[in-house]
C-alpha cells in the first residue's frame, strides 16, 4: 500500500487515546434538561467503591457506552449517570480487615468517618479507571449514597412505604449472619456445596438422622409423614429430648421425606426453611439455641457460650458417652452462606424492619418492561414466584441510611420525622416535638440501619428526577437499565417493586442484561482463583479500544464471556490493520483535487452497494444491543470487502492518471467518513483520529451514517467480478505464480455485459476482457494419465511397453480406448481404467486454461 504521508507509519495507542480522552469535553455529555431531542436516561449500575474497577465492571460499562455513544449520534438527549452505591457490608467488611478491627473497637461515629474515607478515595481511583477507558460518562449526574442529599431520599422512601402500609416491623425468622452480626435478605444468601456429616441417634426410641446437633436444645417437635407406616399411631405422643430433658411432640406432615434417614425429622428452630414452614404451619415453640453471634445461648445449658461448631464436637461426644449415637455417613448438600463473607449463615427469630412482597404487583409491572434477551425475564419472574418470606431491610451495621424512627420511651408509640427534616440520624438526632401519644420528651433512636439496596433501588427515581415527595418523578421512567443476570433477584427485582410501591409504575422501558466474566481457565474471576484480569493491565498493553472491541466481540448479550487475551491481541491487530487501511486511503485522498466526483465506475458503485448493506446490518445490530453482530458485521467489510477485495481490485486504477481514478477516491471517502461513524461507539480513540483526519472535525458530533444505496447492477457485476478476480488469483496461486506476475490473455465469458473500467486486468496483471455469450472451445487430447495401480499389479514387467504402445494411439483411441493391444509383439487385453486421456482447450487454435464459475466461462491463454 502507498500510505499517506501525513500520518505515521503506526498508530500509537497510548499516546492518541490520552491526547483525545485530554482534548473532550465533560460538557459534551452532559443531558440537557432544555432540549426538545427525545430522552434517552440509562439507570446506570451504582458499583461498589472497592478501589478496583474490575473486568465484569469494564464489559458492563462498554455496553452502556456503546448505547449511549450511539443514541447521541442518533440524535437522542442522552444521561449516562455515574452512581456509586457506598453502604453495606463490603466497605465495613474492608475497613475492619484494613485497620485489623471490628465495628464494636471504636466509635459509631469513628467507624463511620472510617468507611466515608475509604469510600472517598476508593471513587477517586475508579473514575480515573472509567476515563481512561473512554466511558462518556455525565458526570453532572453524579451521585453517591452515602451523602445527605442522596440518602435523605432513602429516608423518605422508607416513610413513604411505612405509612403505605408497604413497610412493618415484626419478630420473624431472618438470615443472619454470625460474622458480620447482621440480617440479610434471601437474595444475598449464596448456596455452596460441602460435604457434612449425617448423624443417626436414639432420640427417645426413635432413630432421627441429624447434620446439625448442636441444635438439639433448639428441637420443638419430631415430624413423620402421616403415611409412613413405622410411625403409625404415633402422632400427638411426646419424646423426651436427648441431653436436655425438655419433651416435645410428634407431628405428622406431608413435607416429610419418609426415604431421608429413618423417615423422622428434628425440628429445631431453626435449621432451615423448612423448619421455618413447620413451625408456622403447627404453631410450635420458639426456642433460641444460637446467638447473633453465632454462640450457644443460656438454653443449652451446659454448652452455653460455645461456638455453634464447638457445641456440634461435644453434643456428638456427650452422645457417644451415653451411647445413643448409632452410626454416621456422609452427607453431600448445598448450605447458604452470606455472599460477602461466606459465613454458613443461620435462621435466627429477630425484631427486624421488612418490605412485603406484592408479587401480582412486581410482576405486573416486569411485564411492561422489553426483557434483552428476553429469556431473563424467567429469572425474575422464577425468584418472584420462590419467594417465602418479605424482604428483611434492617441492618445491625454501622454504615449505612439510618432507619429514620424514633420510639417514646414513656409509652412505646413510634415517632416519625418530618418529611422536610430528612435526612436525620436517630442516634444522634431528636424529635422535634413530643411524643404524640403520651406527650413524652424522652426517646430512643432506631439503631438499625438499611439495607444497601434500599439506596439503589431508588437510583432510577433519583437519576429521573425525584424529589423525596409523593409525586412522579419528571424524567420517570428511564429509558434502559442495564446490568448484570447475577443482580436480577436483588437489584432489578427491588427496583421494580420500590417503583411500584412508591409512584405506582415500571422503573424502565427496556432491561439489558450481560453475563458474567470468566477467567481463562473458564470459571468466575476471583483471588482465590488467582484468574483476575485487571482492566488497567489489559489498556497499558493493547489500550481501551481494544478492550472495547474485546467487550463487543466477546459473547452475545446475557451470555457469560471468557476473558482471553488471543481475542484482545486480534482487536489491536484489527486496529492496526484499519490504520494501514485508512493510510494507504489518505495518501490517495490528498492527490485528488475533486472531493465531490461523482461515483460512476462499477467497482467503487459496488463498494457503495456493500457500505449501504453494512450500515444497514449494523444499524439493526445496534438497535437490538447485539454489539458483537455489529462489531463483526464492520471487521468483515473492513478486512474482506474494503482491503481484501475493493482495494485489491482496484489498486491499479487508484495509482494510474486516468480520469476513472476521481471515481474510486470519491467512494474511498464516503467509505471512510462511514465508517468511522459506525465505529465511533465501539472504539471511540481510534475513529476520532481518523475522522479528524480525514474532515477536521469530531466523529462524537456527527450523526450515526443514514446512508443508503442501491444499485442492483452494480450489486451483480460487481459480485462477479469480485468472484472471478479472487477465482484467478487462487489459479495464479496454484500454479506457484507470483500475484503480480504477467498473467497474459483472459477472456471473461458472463451472461451481461460487464464494464469494469480495466480493474479486472490491473489486478491480474492481464489482457483481461469481458464478452458475453460462450466461448468456441475445441477440445484436444494433450497427453494420457495413466494409473500405475492398475497397470502395476496387472502387467508387471509389460508396464512399460504398454504405456509406450498406449502413447503411440491415436487421440481418438485414446478417448475410445480399444479392448486389446499388441506389446512386444503380443496381443493383451487393456486392463479396464488402466489410463485417461489429458483434455486440453483451444480457442482459434491457441491453447487455453479453462475456468467454470457457475454460468461464467473464463478462458486464460498460455502465451503473453
Amino acid at each position: 500500500m502507498s500510505p499517506s504521508h501525513q500520518l505515521p507509519k503506526n498508530y500509537d495507542i497510548e499516546e492518541v487515546e490520552r491526547r483525545w480522552q485530554d482534548t473532550w469535553r465533560d460538557e459534551d455529555n452532559y443531558f440537557d434538561r432544555g432540549s426538545t431531542k427525545p430522552r434517552f436516561i440509562i439507570d446506570t449500575p451504582p458499583p461498589y467503591p472497592t478501589g478496583n474497577f474490575h473486568i465484569g465492571n469494564a464489559l458492563n460499562w462498554c455496553y452502556i457506552d456503546f448505547i449511549a455513544r450511539y443514541k447521541r449520534m442518533r440524535g437522542f438527549n442522552v444521561m449516562f449517570p455515574q452512581g456509586w452505591d457506598c453502604h453495606g457490608l463490603p466497605t465495613e467488611v474492608k475497613v475492619e480487615e484494613t485497620y485489623g478491627i471490628t465495628k464494636n473497637d471504636v466509635s459509631r461515629e469513628k467507624f463511620r468517618e472510617m468507611c466515608r474515607d475509604l469510600t472517598i478515595g476508593n471513587i477517586e481511583k475508579m473514575r480515573a479507571t472509567m476515563r481512561r477507558l473512554g466511558f462518556s460518562v455525565d458526570w453532572s449526574h453524579e451521585y453517591i449514597t452515602m451523602l445527605p442529599e442522596y440518602y435523605k431520599k432513602t429516608q423518605a422512601s422508607f416513610l413513604q412505604m411505612l405509612k403505605a402500609g408497604d413497610i412493618y416491623q415484626s419478630e420473624h425468622p431472618v438470615n443472619f449472619c454470625t460474622r458480620c452480626e447482621t440480617a440479610i435478605a434471601f437474595a444475598e444468601v449464596n448456596y455452596v456445596p460441602r460435604t457434612t456429616t449425617l448423624n443417626y441417634f436414639d432420640f427417645d426410641g426413635i432413630e432421627i438422622a441429624t447434620t446439625r446437633p448442636e441444635l438439639l436444645a433448639a428441637c420443638v417437635a419430631v415430624a413423620v409423614h402421616p403415611d409412613d407406616e413405622r410411625y403409625r399411631g404415633m402422632k400427638g405422643k411426646r419424646l423426651v429430648v436427648p441431653i436436655f430433658g425438655h419433651q416435645v411432640p410428634i407431628i405428622e406432615d406431608v413435607a416429610v421425606d419418609p426415604e431421608f434417614g429413618s423417615g423422622a425429622v428434628m425440628i429445631c428452630t431453626f435449621g432451615d426453611k423448612t423448619d421455618v414452614y413447620w413451625w408456622k404451619q403447627h404453631h410450635l415453640e420458639l426456642r433460641k439455641a444460637i446467638d447473633r453471634k453465632g454462640t450457644m445461648t443460656a438454653i443449652a445449658g451446659p454448652y452455653v457460650g460455645m461456638s455453634s461448631g464447638a457445641c456440634r464436637e461435644a453434643i456428638l461426644r456427650d452422645m457417644e458417652k451415653a451411647g445413643i449415637l448409632k452410626r454416621q455417613e456422609e452427607l453431600e448438600q448445598r448450605v447458604g452462606t452470606c455472599w460477602r463473607c461466606k459465613t454458613p449463615i443461620e435462621i435466627l427469630s429477630e425484631r427486624q424492619w421488612f418490605v412485603k412482597i406484592h408479587r401480582d404487583d412486581i410482576m405486573d409491572a416486569a411485564r411492561k418492561i422489553s426483557w434483552s434477551p428476553e429469556h431473563m425475564f424467567a429469572r425474575l419472574e422464577n425468584w418472584a414466584e420462590s419467594m417465602e418470606w418479605d424482604w428483611c431491610i434492617s441492618r445491625q451495621r454501622i454504615f449505612a441510611t439510618p432507619i429514620p424512627v424514633w420510639f417514646c420511651d414513656a409509652c412505646g408509640e413510634m415517632v416519625l420525622p418530618a418529611g422536610e427534616d430528612l435526612p436525620i440520624d436517630p442516634t444522634v438526632d431528636t424529635p422535634k416535638t413530643p411524643c404524640p401519644r403520651c406527650g413524652g420528651t424522652e426517646f430512643t433512636g432506631e439503631k438499625d440501619v438499611l439495607d444497601t439496596w434500599m439506596d439503589s433501588s431508588i437510583s432510577v427515581l433519583h437519576v429521573t428526577g425525584w424529589d423525596g415527595g409523593d409525586g412522579r418523578p419528571p424524567l420517570f421512567p428511564a429509558q434502559l437499565r442495564p446490568q448484570g443476570h447475577d443482580i436480577i433477584r436483588t437489584w432489578a427485582f427491588y427496583t421494580i417493586l420500590r417503583a411500584k410501591a412508591l409512584v405506582g409504575s415500571h422503573p424502565w422501558d427496556q432491561i439489558l442484561i450481560n453475563g458474567m466474566v470468566l477467567g481463562e481457565d473458564g470459571f468466575k474471576m476471583s483471588k482465590s482463583r488467582n484468574n483476575i484480569i485487571s482492566p488497567e493491565e489489559i489498556v497499558g498493553t493493547y489500550g481501551a479500544d481494544a478492550l472495547r472491541q474485546w467487550g463487543a466481540g466477546g459473547a452475545t448479550t446475557g451470555s457469560d464471556i471468557m476473558f482471553n487475551w488471543n481475542d484482545v491481541v486480534a482487536a489491536s491487530r484489527f486496529q492496526t490493520k484499519l490504520w494501514n487501511i485508512f493510510r494507504f486511503v489518505m495518501g490517495h485522498l490528498e492527490r485528488e483535487a475533486d472531493p465531490e466526483a461523482p461515483v460512476t465506475e462499477l467497482t467503487d458503485r459496488w463498494l457503495l452497494v456493500q457500505l449501504s448493506d453494512t450500515v444497514a446490518e449494523v444499524t439493526d445490530a445496534m438497535e437490538k444491543y447485539q454489539f458483537d453482530r455489529a462489531l463483526r458485521e464492520i471487521r468483515e467489510f473492513a478486512w474482506n470487502t474494503l482491503a481484501d477485495d475493493y482495494i485489491e481490485i482496484t489498486k491499479g486504477r487508484l495509482y494510474a492518471e486516468e480520469s476513472s481514478r476521481a471515481s474510486a477516491c470519491s467512494a474511498l471517502r464516503t467509505t471512510m467518513d462511514v465508517l468511522c461513524r459506525l465505529l465511533a461507539p465501539i472504539i471511540p480513540h481510534f475513529a476520532e483520529e481518523c475522522y479528524h483526519n480525514l474532515t477536521g472535525r469530531s466523529v462524537h458530533k456527527e450523526a450515526w451514517p443514514d446512508f443508503a444505496y442501491d444499485d442492483d447492477e452494480a450489486r451483480r457485476h460487481g459480485d462477479l467480478l469480485v468472484k472471478t478476480v479472487a477465482e484467478l488469483r487462487r489459479y495464479k496461486h496454484d500454479r506457484g505464480m507470483a500475484l503480480n506476475a504477467p498473467l497474459g490473455h483472459v477472456m471473461i465469458y458472463a451472461p451481461e455485459p460487464v464494464d469494469d473500467a480495466g480493474d479486472a486486468g490491473r489486478a491480474l496483471a492481464a489482457d483481461a476482457r469481458w464478452s458475453t455469450g460462450t466461448p468456441r472451445l475445441e477440445e484436444v487430447v494433450s497427453g494420457v494419465d495413466f494409473n500405475m495401480a492398475v497397470i502395476g499389479p496387472t502387467l508387471r514387467k509389460l508396464a512399460r511397453p504398454f504405456m509406450d504402445a498406449v502413447q503411440a494411439l491415436p487421440p481418438e483411441q485414446l478417448r475410445n480406448p480399444p479392448a486389446t493391444l499388441t506389446v512386444n509383439g503380443e496381443e493383451i487385453p487393456v486392463p479396464p481404467d488402466a489410463f485417461t486421456p489429458k483434455v486440453a482447450y483451444q480457442v482459434a487454435g491457441e491453447e487455453v486454461d479453462v475456468l467454470t464459475l457457475g454460468d461464467v466461462v473464463v478462458t486464460i491463454g498460455h502465451s503473453s
